[in-house]
Protein backbone atom coordinates (compact mmCIF):
# COMPACT_ATOMS: atom_id res chain seq x y z
CA UNK A 1 0.00 0.00 0.00
CA UNK A 2 1.23 3.54 -0.81
CA UNK A 3 1.97 6.25 1.32
CA UNK A 4 -0.64 8.71 0.12
CA UNK A 5 -3.88 6.20 0.68
CA UNK A 6 -2.56 6.05 4.13
CA UNK A 7 -2.27 9.11 4.71
CA UNK A 8 -5.55 10.16 3.61
CA UNK A 9 -7.34 7.72 5.64
CA UNK A 10 -5.24 9.19 8.28
CA UNK A 11 -6.23 12.62 7.44
CA UNK A 12 -10.51 10.91 7.82
CA UNK A 13 -9.85 9.29 11.44
CA UNK A 14 -8.40 12.79 12.44
CA UNK A 15 -11.47 14.32 10.77
CA UNK A 16 -13.75 11.72 12.36
CA UNK A 17 -11.99 12.36 15.77
CA UNK A 18 -12.41 15.95 15.30
CA UNK A 19 -16.31 16.17 14.94
CA UNK A 20 -16.39 13.41 17.70
CA UNK A 21 -14.89 15.63 20.23
CA UNK A 22 -16.91 18.89 18.87
CA UNK A 23 -20.17 17.18 19.05
CA UNK A 24 -18.95 15.95 23.47
CA UNK A 25 -18.66 19.34 23.63
CA UNK A 26 -22.32 20.32 22.34
CA UNK A 27 -24.04 17.13 23.63
CA UNK A 28 -21.58 14.45 26.22
CA UNK A 29 -22.31 11.14 25.83
CA UNK A 30 -22.38 9.83 29.10
CA UNK A 31 -23.42 12.99 31.68
CA UNK A 32 -23.87 11.80 35.12
CA UNK A 33 -22.90 8.36 34.93
CA UNK A 34 -19.81 5.98 35.48
CA UNK A 35 -18.52 6.90 31.51
CA UNK A 36 -18.54 10.83 32.09
CA UNK A 37 -14.86 11.51 32.90
CA UNK A 38 -13.82 9.98 29.59
CA UNK A 39 -16.42 12.57 28.26
CA UNK A 40 -15.10 15.61 29.58
CA UNK A 41 -11.67 14.84 28.70
CA UNK A 42 -12.24 14.89 25.37
CA UNK A 43 -14.48 17.45 25.18
CA UNK A 44 -13.05 19.68 28.05
CA UNK A 45 -9.77 21.52 26.01
CA UNK A 46 -12.51 21.82 22.75
CA UNK A 47 -15.01 23.88 25.15
CA UNK A 48 -12.76 26.31 26.74
CA UNK A 49 -10.60 26.49 23.80
CA UNK A 50 -12.03 26.96 20.84
CA UNK A 51 -10.26 29.23 19.00
CA UNK A 52 -7.36 27.01 19.33
CA UNK A 53 -8.80 24.03 18.07
CA UNK A 54 -10.26 25.62 15.21
CA UNK A 55 -6.93 27.31 14.04
CA UNK A 56 -5.10 23.84 14.55
CA UNK A 57 -8.04 22.07 12.36
CA UNK A 58 -7.57 24.40 10.10
CA UNK A 59 -4.23 24.32 9.43
CA UNK A 60 -4.50 20.61 9.12
CA UNK A 61 -7.01 20.66 6.54
CA UNK A 62 -4.68 23.15 4.48
CA UNK A 63 -1.87 20.55 4.68
CA UNK A 64 -4.27 17.56 3.68
CA UNK A 65 -5.63 19.61 0.65
CA UNK A 66 -1.95 20.60 -0.57
CA UNK A 67 -1.06 16.90 -0.64
CA UNK A 68 -4.26 16.06 -2.35
CA UNK A 69 -6.68 15.57 -0.13
CA UNK A 70 -9.37 16.29 -2.16
CA UNK A 71 -8.62 13.90 -4.66
CA UNK A 72 -9.56 10.64 -2.61
CA UNK A 73 -13.11 9.40 -1.16
CA UNK A 74 -11.04 9.60 1.96
CA UNK A 75 -9.61 12.61 1.40
CA UNK A 76 -12.82 14.26 0.87
CA UNK A 77 -14.36 12.44 3.91
CA UNK A 78 -12.08 13.65 6.33
CA UNK A 79 -12.51 17.56 4.88
CA UNK A 80 -16.20 17.13 4.89
CA UNK A 81 -15.80 16.00 8.78
CA UNK A 82 -13.12 19.07 9.50
CA UNK A 83 -15.52 21.59 8.25
CA UNK A 84 -17.72 20.53 10.16
CA UNK A 85 -16.10 20.05 12.89
CA UNK A 86 -14.66 24.11 12.50
CA UNK A 87 -18.22 25.23 12.21
CA UNK A 88 -19.07 23.05 15.41
CA UNK A 89 -15.95 25.61 17.18
CA UNK A 90 -17.54 28.78 15.71
CA UNK A 91 -20.60 28.61 18.04
CA UNK A 92 -18.58 26.89 20.60
CA UNK A 93 -16.73 30.09 20.81
CA UNK A 94 -19.82 32.09 20.42
CA UNK A 95 -20.63 30.28 23.55
CA UNK A 96 -17.70 31.06 25.00
CA UNK A 97 -18.28 34.80 24.54
CA UNK A 98 -21.69 34.70 26.15
CA UNK A 99 -20.30 34.09 29.51
CA UNK A 100 -19.97 37.75 30.25
CA UNK A 101 -23.69 38.81 29.59
CA UNK A 102 -24.19 36.01 31.73
CA UNK A 103 -22.24 37.03 34.42
CA UNK A 104 -23.00 40.74 34.13
CA UNK A 105 -26.46 39.56 34.71
CA UNK A 106 -25.73 37.65 37.81
CA UNK A 107 -24.02 40.54 39.19
CA UNK A 108 -27.13 43.18 38.07
CA UNK A 109 -29.51 40.86 39.93
CA UNK A 110 -27.60 39.71 43.26
CA UNK A 111 -26.08 43.28 43.78
CA UNK A 112 -27.86 45.69 41.73
CA UNK A 113 -27.80 48.07 38.46
CA UNK A 114 -25.56 50.15 40.79
CA UNK A 115 -23.25 48.00 42.00
CA UNK A 116 -19.63 49.25 40.96
CA UNK A 117 -20.51 52.63 42.96
CA UNK A 118 -20.28 50.47 45.94
CA UNK A 119 -17.17 48.39 44.71
CA UNK A 120 -13.81 49.53 47.35
CA UNK A 121 -10.51 48.16 46.06
CA UNK A 122 -7.48 47.76 47.95
CA UNK A 123 -5.84 50.89 48.86
CA UNK A 124 -2.24 50.25 47.33
CA UNK A 125 -2.18 50.04 44.36
CA UNK A 126 -5.35 51.50 43.84
CA UNK A 127 -8.07 52.38 41.27
CA UNK A 128 -5.83 53.77 38.96
CA UNK A 129 -2.67 51.35 38.61
CA UNK A 130 -1.62 50.01 35.84
CA UNK A 131 -2.13 45.78 35.57
CA UNK A 132 -0.78 43.98 33.17
CA UNK A 133 -4.24 43.35 31.18
CA UNK A 134 -6.76 40.79 31.38
CA UNK A 135 -6.36 36.89 32.06
CA UNK A 136 -5.26 35.09 28.99
CA UNK A 137 -4.14 31.54 28.07
CA UNK A 138 -0.47 32.40 27.06
CA UNK A 139 -0.27 34.58 30.55
CA UNK A 140 -1.09 31.80 32.98
CA UNK A 141 1.87 30.01 31.66
CA UNK A 142 4.39 32.80 33.74
CA UNK A 143 1.99 34.42 36.56
CA UNK A 144 2.82 31.38 39.06
CA UNK A 145 6.77 33.07 38.85
CA UNK A 146 5.43 36.57 38.99
CA UNK A 147 2.74 36.74 41.92
CA UNK A 148 3.69 33.67 44.21
CA UNK A 149 6.06 35.88 46.34
CA UNK A 150 6.47 33.23 49.38
CA UNK A 151 6.03 29.54 48.57
CA UNK A 152 5.85 25.92 50.83
CA UNK A 153 4.90 28.00 53.98
CA UNK A 154 3.83 25.47 56.61
CA UNK A 155 0.46 26.01 57.99
CA UNK A 156 -0.16 23.03 59.83
CA UNK A 157 1.63 19.22 61.28
CA UNK A 158 1.64 16.88 58.36
CA UNK A 159 4.49 18.07 56.04
CA UNK A 160 4.03 18.94 52.53
CA UNK A 161 0.21 18.50 52.93
CA UNK A 162 0.08 21.14 54.87
CA UNK A 163 1.79 23.88 52.50
CA UNK A 164 0.80 27.09 51.39
CA UNK A 165 1.89 29.91 48.40
CA UNK A 166 1.50 33.65 49.14
CA UNK A 167 0.10 35.70 45.80
CA UNK A 168 0.76 39.43 45.73
CA UNK A 169 2.28 41.92 43.64
CA UNK A 170 6.09 42.52 43.68
CA UNK A 171 5.32 46.27 44.76
CA UNK A 172 2.80 45.56 47.30
CA UNK A 173 4.31 46.79 50.76
CA UNK A 174 4.12 44.32 53.83
CA UNK A 175 1.77 46.75 55.29
CA UNK A 176 -0.84 47.08 52.67
CA UNK A 177 -3.41 45.50 54.51
CA UNK A 178 -5.22 44.12 51.42
CA UNK A 179 -7.82 41.92 51.25
CA UNK A 180 -7.50 38.16 51.07
CA UNK A 181 -8.54 35.25 48.81
CA UNK A 182 -7.68 31.65 50.17
CA UNK A 183 -7.66 29.24 47.32
CA UNK A 184 -8.59 25.64 47.50
CA UNK A 185 -7.57 23.41 44.84
CA UNK A 186 -10.10 20.79 43.86
CA UNK A 187 -9.16 16.91 42.20
CA UNK A 188 -12.25 14.46 44.49
CA UNK A 189 -10.86 14.91 47.47
CA UNK A 190 -7.82 12.37 46.08
CA UNK A 191 -5.60 15.54 44.91
CA UNK A 192 -4.89 18.29 46.35
CA UNK A 193 -2.19 20.43 44.89
CA UNK A 194 -1.44 23.75 45.58
CA UNK A 195 -0.28 24.91 42.03
CA UNK A 196 -2.07 24.33 38.62
CA UNK A 197 -5.50 25.73 39.67
CA UNK A 198 -7.04 29.28 39.54
CA UNK A 199 -4.68 31.36 37.70
CA UNK A 200 -6.91 33.44 35.82
CA UNK A 201 -8.63 34.47 38.61
CA UNK A 202 -5.18 34.93 41.28
CA UNK A 203 -3.85 36.73 38.81
CA UNK A 204 -6.22 39.15 38.06
CA UNK A 205 -6.84 39.78 42.10
CA UNK A 206 -3.11 40.00 42.57
CA UNK A 207 -2.87 42.66 39.67
CA UNK A 208 -5.33 45.01 41.46
CA UNK A 209 -3.62 44.67 44.81
CA UNK A 210 -5.18 41.58 46.56
CA UNK A 211 -3.37 38.74 48.34
CA UNK A 212 -4.49 35.58 47.44
CA UNK A 213 -3.34 32.00 49.09
CA UNK A 214 -3.24 29.02 47.73
CA UNK A 215 -3.29 25.87 49.99
CA UNK A 216 -2.74 22.08 50.17
CA UNK A 217 -4.69 19.85 52.43
CA UNK A 218 -4.48 16.06 53.19
CA UNK A 219 -6.65 13.99 50.60
CA UNK A 220 -8.02 10.60 50.36
CA UNK A 221 -7.39 7.51 50.64
CA UNK A 222 -4.77 8.47 52.70
CA UNK A 223 -6.69 10.09 55.01
CA UNK A 224 -9.90 10.15 56.10
CA UNK A 225 -12.95 12.95 56.01
CA UNK A 226 -13.31 15.34 58.02
CA UNK A 227 -9.16 15.86 57.81
CA UNK A 228 -9.56 17.81 54.19
CA UNK A 229 -11.74 20.69 55.67
CA UNK A 230 -9.90 20.52 58.96
CA UNK A 231 -6.68 21.50 57.60
CA UNK A 232 -9.33 24.22 55.29
CA UNK A 233 -10.18 25.32 58.83
CA UNK A 234 -6.41 25.18 59.68
CA UNK A 235 -5.38 27.53 57.05
CA UNK A 236 -7.80 30.10 57.44
CA UNK A 237 -6.69 30.35 61.14
CA UNK A 238 -3.08 30.80 59.78
CA UNK A 239 -4.07 33.45 57.75
CA UNK A 240 -5.90 35.33 60.13
CA UNK A 241 -2.75 35.36 62.56
CA UNK A 242 -0.05 35.11 59.90
CA UNK A 243 -1.01 36.94 57.02
CA UNK A 244 -0.67 41.03 57.90
CA UNK A 245 3.07 39.71 57.75
CA UNK A 246 2.63 39.23 54.00
CA UNK A 247 0.91 42.83 53.39
CA UNK A 248 -2.96 41.05 53.48
CA UNK A 249 -5.57 42.52 56.49
CA UNK A 250 -6.21 39.17 58.46
CA UNK A 251 -10.17 40.82 58.96
CA UNK A 252 -10.82 40.23 55.22
CA UNK A 253 -10.83 36.79 53.91
CA UNK A 254 -12.96 35.05 51.20
CA UNK A 255 -12.29 31.86 50.23
CA UNK A 256 -12.71 29.87 47.04
CA UNK A 257 -12.04 26.97 44.91
CA UNK A 258 -13.49 24.64 42.62
CA UNK A 259 -15.14 21.12 42.52
CA UNK A 260 -13.82 19.41 45.64
CA UNK A 261 -12.48 22.70 46.20
CA UNK A 262 -16.03 24.37 45.44
CA UNK A 263 -17.74 22.12 48.21
CA UNK A 264 -14.44 22.87 50.70
CA UNK A 265 -15.02 26.64 50.62
CA UNK A 266 -18.63 26.12 50.14
CA UNK A 267 -18.48 24.12 53.61
CA UNK A 268 -15.87 26.38 55.11
CA UNK A 269 -18.08 29.24 54.76
CA UNK A 270 -21.34 28.22 56.42
CA UNK A 271 -19.73 26.27 59.72
CA UNK A 272 -17.72 28.91 61.17
CA UNK A 273 -16.07 27.53 64.77
CA UNK A 274 -17.72 24.25 63.88
CA UNK A 275 -16.07 22.05 66.45
CA UNK A 276 -15.96 19.13 64.96
CA UNK A 277 -13.73 20.63 62.03
CA UNK A 278 -11.55 22.34 64.36
CA UNK A 279 -10.39 19.70 66.63
CA UNK A 280 -7.92 21.42 69.02
CA UNK A 281 -8.25 24.12 67.76
CA UNK A 282 -11.67 24.85 68.89
CA UNK A 283 -11.28 28.61 69.54
CA UNK A 284 -10.26 29.76 66.39
CA UNK A 285 -11.49 32.18 64.48
CA UNK A 286 -12.53 30.75 61.19
CA UNK A 287 -14.77 33.32 60.07
CA UNK A 288 -14.65 34.37 56.32
CA UNK A 289 -16.37 37.31 54.77
CA UNK A 290 -17.52 35.97 51.25
CA UNK A 291 -17.38 33.07 49.33
CA UNK A 292 -17.28 31.71 45.32
CA UNK A 293 -17.41 28.11 44.76
CA UNK A 294 -17.13 26.79 41.64
CA UNK A 295 -18.84 24.02 40.19
CA UNK A 296 -18.96 22.36 43.87
CA UNK A 297 -20.96 19.47 45.60
CA UNK A 298 -23.36 20.77 47.77
CA UNK A 299 -25.43 18.05 49.03
CA UNK A 300 -23.72 14.46 49.64
CA UNK A 301 -26.92 13.04 50.96
CA UNK A 302 -28.54 13.33 47.42
CA UNK A 303 -25.68 13.36 44.86
CA UNK A 304 -24.79 10.96 41.76
CA UNK A 305 -24.22 7.68 42.90
CA UNK A 306 -20.68 8.04 41.51
CA UNK A 307 -19.74 10.63 43.85
CA UNK A 308 -21.69 8.64 46.98
CA UNK A 309 -19.73 5.39 45.91
CA UNK A 310 -16.45 7.29 45.96
CA UNK A 311 -17.25 8.84 49.16
CA UNK A 312 -18.19 5.29 50.82
CA UNK A 313 -15.16 4.03 49.63
CA UNK A 314 -12.65 6.61 49.81
CA UNK A 315 -13.20 9.48 51.02
CA UNK A 316 -15.72 9.03 54.31
CA UNK A 317 -14.89 5.21 53.90
CA UNK A 318 -18.34 4.27 55.73
CA UNK A 319 -21.68 3.92 53.79
CA UNK A 320 -24.06 6.51 54.06
CA UNK A 321 -26.77 3.77 55.81
CA UNK A 322 -24.42 3.19 58.36
CA UNK A 323 -22.77 7.49 58.55
CA UNK A 324 -26.11 9.89 57.21
CA UNK A 325 -25.31 11.91 60.15
CA UNK A 326 -21.17 12.24 59.21
CA UNK A 327 -22.83 13.20 54.70
CA UNK A 328 -25.18 15.53 56.57
CA UNK A 329 -22.68 17.52 58.02
CA UNK A 330 -20.63 17.44 55.27
CA UNK A 331 -23.27 18.97 52.90
CA UNK A 332 -23.42 22.83 53.09
CA UNK A 333 -26.81 22.87 51.84
CA UNK A 334 -27.68 21.17 55.02
CA UNK A 335 -25.61 23.43 56.79
CA UNK A 336 -26.98 27.16 55.32
CA UNK A 337 -28.22 29.75 58.06
CA UNK A 338 -28.71 33.09 58.45
CA UNK A 339 -25.02 34.26 59.41
CA UNK A 340 -23.91 32.72 55.86
CA UNK A 341 -21.37 35.91 54.41
CA UNK A 342 -22.07 36.69 50.49
CA UNK A 343 -22.22 34.33 47.82
CA UNK A 344 -21.15 33.62 44.17
CA UNK A 345 -21.79 30.43 42.30
CA UNK A 346 -20.48 29.60 39.56
CA UNK A 347 -21.41 26.61 37.17
CA UNK A 348 -21.58 25.76 33.93
CA UNK A 349 -24.60 23.79 32.19
CA UNK A 350 -22.67 21.21 30.67
CA UNK A 351 -20.44 19.80 33.89
CA UNK A 352 -20.83 16.36 32.91
CA UNK A 353 -19.04 15.60 36.66
CA UNK A 354 -20.80 17.92 39.03
CA UNK A 355 -24.20 18.30 38.60
CA UNK A 356 -25.53 21.68 37.81
CA UNK A 357 -29.28 21.00 40.04
CA UNK A 358 -26.95 20.93 43.26
CA UNK A 359 -25.68 25.01 42.54
CA UNK A 360 -29.29 26.15 41.58
CA UNK A 361 -30.73 24.13 45.11
CA UNK A 362 -27.31 25.92 46.73
CA UNK A 363 -28.14 29.28 45.99
CA UNK A 364 -31.77 28.79 46.48
CA UNK A 365 -31.44 27.57 49.89
CA UNK A 366 -28.84 30.93 50.02
CA UNK A 367 -31.27 32.91 49.32
CA UNK A 368 -34.23 32.31 51.56
CA UNK A 369 -31.83 31.84 54.45
CA UNK A 370 -29.37 34.29 54.18
CA UNK A 371 -29.01 37.82 54.94
CA UNK A 372 -26.07 38.90 52.51
CA UNK A 373 -26.19 39.15 48.91
CA UNK A 374 -26.49 35.79 47.36
CA UNK A 375 -25.07 35.66 43.18
CA UNK A 376 -25.46 32.53 41.08
CA UNK A 377 -24.12 32.22 37.31
CA UNK A 378 -24.84 29.34 35.07
CA UNK A 379 -22.73 29.51 32.13
CA UNK A 380 -24.46 28.26 28.95
CA UNK A 381 -21.81 25.08 27.34
CA UNK A 382 -19.48 25.32 30.12
CA UNK A 383 -18.24 21.90 31.66
CA UNK A 384 -16.35 21.04 34.73
CA UNK A 385 -12.87 23.50 35.28
CA UNK A 386 -13.81 25.81 33.15
CA UNK A 387 -12.12 28.75 34.81
CA UNK A 388 -8.59 26.75 34.42
CA UNK A 389 -7.49 27.78 31.03
CA UNK A 390 -6.75 32.01 30.42
CA UNK A 391 -9.86 31.38 27.88
CA UNK A 392 -12.98 33.53 27.57
CA UNK A 393 -15.00 31.75 30.14
CA UNK A 394 -12.06 32.10 32.65
CA UNK A 395 -10.97 35.84 31.69
CA UNK A 396 -14.76 36.64 32.21
CA UNK A 397 -15.45 34.57 35.58
CA UNK A 398 -12.10 36.81 36.97
CA UNK A 399 -13.32 39.49 36.29
CA UNK A 400 -16.63 38.95 37.52
CA UNK A 401 -15.76 37.54 40.44
CA UNK A 402 -13.15 40.99 41.30
CA UNK A 403 -16.62 42.90 41.00
CA UNK A 404 -18.19 40.84 43.35
CA UNK A 405 -15.66 40.67 45.98
CA UNK A 406 -14.65 44.69 45.54
CA UNK A 407 -18.60 45.33 46.62
CA UNK A 408 -18.59 42.84 49.36
CA UNK A 409 -15.02 44.39 50.44
CA UNK A 410 -17.04 47.77 50.10
CA UNK A 411 -19.41 46.91 52.48
CA UNK A 412 -17.46 45.25 54.65
CA UNK A 413 -15.36 48.68 55.27
CA UNK A 414 -18.17 50.97 55.28
CA UNK A 415 -19.61 49.11 58.17
CA UNK A 416 -16.55 48.59 60.11
CA UNK A 417 -16.52 52.19 59.54
CA UNK A 418 -20.22 52.92 60.63
CA UNK A 419 -19.54 50.90 63.72
CA UNK A 420 -16.36 52.42 64.80
CA UNK A 421 -18.56 56.06 64.58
Amino acid sequence: MSRRPRRHRAFLVAGALAAATTGYAYRPLAPYGYGSAVSWLASWGVSELPGQYLGAQLAGAGVALARGAARRPAGRAGLVLTAASAAGLVGLRRSANSAGPVLEAALVEGLGSDHQARIVRPRLPGDDAAVAGRPGLYRMMRVRSAYARDTDISYGHHGRANVLDVWRRPDLPDDARAPVLLQIPGGAWTMGNKTGQAYPLMSHLAEHGWVCVSMAYRVSPRSTWPDHVVDVKRAIAWVKENIARYGGDPEFIAVTGGSAGGHLSALAAVTPGAPEFQPGFEDADTRVQAAVPFYGVYDLTDGRPDTLAHWEKTVLKQPIAAARAGYEAASPLLRVSGEAPPFFLLHGTHDVLLRVEQARLMARRLREVSAAPVLYAELPGATHAFDTFGAPRATAAAEAVERFLGVAYGDWVRARAASAR
